[in-house]
């Protein structure tokens, strides 16, 4: 049996947090990627990423070489500790870095693709081509 001063020492709680907070028995939350939906609709795709606490500075939407959409969101975050009393044992907050590259269906208008955030959602409308009436040939064929 340990010492009574030892058993009630009370430097044990921030030895115990910082063993369980420093250590990979909790998976880290930042690696894994944004939710992402995508609707089809008559006339377009829109595809929606959840990014709490993003604005449109954080987003970089473009095609790349191969015409595929790329998605890069990058949270430059800001030190704010200063307002904080007391220390972080441990901070998941914001996602770091992240990049999503997508294929874009063949019916897909590359040219007039939009994105917007609004309310912690990445919006990008991805209209759809017309489709291309092609005129029936007529022609009436003689029978001889």
């Amino acid at each position: 049996m340990l010492p009574v001063s030892r058993r009630y020492n009370q430097n044990w709680l921030p030895s115990i947090f910082n063993d369980f907070f420093d250590n990979n028995w909790i998976e880290r939350t930042s690696a894994t990627a944004p939710a992402i939906n995508v609707l089809e609709n008559e006339h377009s795709y829109e595809l929606e990423l959840a990014a709490p606490g993003m604005t449109k500075n954080d987003f970089k939407v473009s095609l790349d070489d191969e015409g595929d959409l790329v998605i890069n969101m990058e949270k430059k975050e800001e030190n704010k500790d200063e307002k904080k009393k007391g220390r972080y044992l441990r901070r998941e907050f914001s996602y770091a870095k992240f990049q999503q590259t997508m294929l874009l269906p063949d019916d897909a208008d590359k040219e007039k693709i939009t994105a917007t955030v609004e309310n912690g959602v990445l919006l990008v409308t991805i209209p759809k081509l017309e489709p291309k009436v092609v005129p029936q040939a007529k022609k009436v064929i003689e029978i001889k």
